[in-house]
């Protein structure tokens, strides 16, 4: 009850104001404010460096939405110059509705070696574009959600009030005459995030979701990831928040309400126990921002009818290539078109493999993720060999490392004699001491290596030259992938028993539990999904850190820094059976 009552608490959110919009290529070339309908002719170019339209499309710019409470929001409009009334495909997030033409959108593709000559200009920033949509008879929503741009009012960062107003979107979009009633939403990063929320909203109309890897848990997937503070890229994602109102700002938030104990936090959650429509889920296991949320809502979402695929590079260049759009066609076209075209057929969970040589396995077919054949393997610290073992050592045996030194970490590995698939979900359970300190910040790393020893990374964008080499060695941890992560401030320990499982440990977030002198605990560590091919000779090395070896997520952004002092002691066998839970596929 003392939790319940502790998530019960109610706070303000902080609203500060906007940054200022000023219509302009900042926000790409149809940024300027020009209500109207007009007609996109077949060989169309938004600019030289964009794809030509294959199609006719008529573009309802600068559309009014009057949501549930009067205030108006702005949308444009993709659809095709033809009388059959065709389904929508909603595009919500903050980013700005004509941002696929900013220049921001386009270096940012140029950088990570993606053809911005793929894209009509016409998608919004990480959105499906009207371009391939309406050639295959689909109309493209793109709006500026409440506070965004023209659109009234003060903007929320993710939430129920961001969700309601997409519902009243959504039903708006449904009686149109054009439309045929039925509406769908697909997106990756933050346009995957708002459909887990709208979906939990049930708007009638809305028939089929498409979230492609985003966060579920604002609280533990974005600011306070394993019960630390890292804020930097919630400071950059707001300077999305342009307008003319007042902005939430959720970096203020995660610095006054450090606890998942109140309302604020409550309501970044989605309610995945009310997304019943069915949903085709895209994931990967490489991206330190996306992973852990789309598993989440993948493994809780009540929807009967839901896929998911598990690729094996970036959201961005999975989104855009050919045969993926053909793939999410052919769900859409299912439930938003009533085809008969086999799509109940397809397996309801795809997954890949990393092998980190180019010899990647991917759309493995299976019923459930981990597939049926994979059983949880325990394997023991020895912390007198640094092995892994199957069987925990007698002897206990500490490993003690300086928070102050170079070498601020600690290891423990396992060689394999024969081929070895590690699918599903891996955890960490150590038993701890802080000598010098009364709190621990620990991040793991499962690591792969060759034969000889030498670390396996995988670059998973098409640039892998010496700029990306520059930009991913100590950060960028969503451009190349590195391994199966995961963190924990030690003072955060304390599990969630209604929602941790065996396989994948949750915590309330709701306490600071301070180390006392000479205080040993056990914890558990939720480690990202991971899909690894190990073959005879290689290696799984376990890195046990003070620090935050993978840096920050993104370029251009700082990576969180640790506040350790002193040294860590990671104990092991005896009464102290540290161990790494893996996910092995049998047979």
């Amino acid at each position: 009850m003392k939790n319940q009552e502790k998530r019960q608490e109610s706070v303000s959110p902080i609203y500060k104001p906007s940054y200022t919009y000023e219509a302009g290529i900042a926000h790409g070339i149809l940024s300027k404010f020009e209500p109207g309908t007009r007609t996109l002719p077949k060989g169309f170019q938004l600019d030289s460096q964009f794809l030509s339209l294959p199609v006719d499309i008529v573009l309802e710019k600068d559309v009014e939405v009057i949501l549930r409470d009067g205030v108006k929001i702005y949308t444009d409009i993709f659809r095709p110059a033809n009388n059959e009334k065709v389904p929508v495909i909603v595009v919500w997030s903050p980013y700005g509705k004509s941002g696929g033409s900013a220049p921001k959108t386009t270096g940012l593709f140029n950088m990570l070696g993606m053809d911005n000559s793929m894209l009509s200009g016409l998608a919004k920033f990480e959105g499906p574009d009207p371009a391939y949509w309406c050639s295959k008879g689909y109309a493209v929503c793109n709006p500026d959600p409440r506070g965004i741009a023209k659109s009234e009012g003060d903007s929320s960062m993710i939430g129920r009030q961001e969700a309601k107003d997409c519902h009243d979107l959504i039903e708006w979009l449904a009686v149109q005459k054009w439309c045929n009633s039925k509406v769908a939403m697909s997106g990756t990063s933050y346009l995957a995030f708002s459909q887990w929320f709208t979906a939990a909203e049930q708007p009638p109309h809305l028939v089929a979701i498409n979230p492609w890897e985003g966060l579920s848990d604002g609280y533990r997937d974005l600011v306070m990831r394993g019960g630390m503070p890292d804020l930097n890229f919630t400071k950059r994602l707001q300077v999305n928040h342009v307008g003319k109102g007042k902005r939430e700002d959720v970096h203020a938030e995660a610095l006054h309400y450090p606890l998942a104990d109140n309302n604020i936090w409550e309501d970044k959650i989605a309610n995945f126990e009310k997304i019943k429509v069915p949903a085709y889920v895209v994931a990967s296991y490489s991206n330190t921002l996306h992973t852990a949320g789309t598993f989440r809502a993948w493994r809780r979402m009540a929807s009967e009818e839901k896929w998911l695929r598990i690729h094996n590079t970036q959201e961005w260049p999975d989104y855009y290539e050919e045969s993926n759009k053909e793939d999410l066609l052919r769900f859409f076209d299912h439930y938003l078109k009533g085809k008969d075209n086999g799509w109940e057929n397809t397996p309801r969970v795809r997954y890949s493999l990393h092998d980190f040589k180019g010899g990647d396995r991917t759309n493995l077919p299976a019923s459930q993720f981990p597939p049926k054949e994979v059983s949880n393997h325990k394997f023991y610290f020895d912390g007198l060999t640094r092995g892994l073992v199957k069987e925990n050592p007698s002897s206990e045996v500490p490993v003690v490392y300086d928070t102050d030194t170079e070498h601020g970490l600690a290891s423990f590995g396992i060689r394999f004699d024969k081929e070895t698939e590690l699918v599903g979900y891996p955890k960490a359970h150590l038993w701890v001491e802080a000598d010098g300190a009364d709190d621990m910040d620990l991040f793991v790393l499962i690591q792969k290596l060759d034969k000889y020893g030498s670390q396996l990374q995988q670059f998973v964008v098409p640039n892998q030259g010496p700029l990306m080499q520059d930009l991913s060695e100590r950060g960028a941890s969503v451009l190349r992938y590195k391994g199966a992560n995961g963190r924990l401030r030690v003072s955060s320990r304390n599990l969630d028993k209604n929602l941790s499982t065996e396989e994948v440990p949750a915590h309330t977030f709701d306490r600071v539990e301070k180390l006392k002198l000479g205080e040993i605990v056990e914890i558990e560590i939720d480690i990202f999904p991971l899909g690894m091919i190990f073959y005879p000779g290689e290696q799984l090395r376990f890195i046990i850190s003070s620090r935050n070896d993978l840096g920050a997520i993104m370029p251009g952004t700082a990576g969180f820094v640790p506040k350790n002092k002193g040294k860590h002691i990671i104990h092991t066998g005896g009464s102290h059976p540290s161990y790494l839970q893996l996910p092995v596929k049998e047979g």
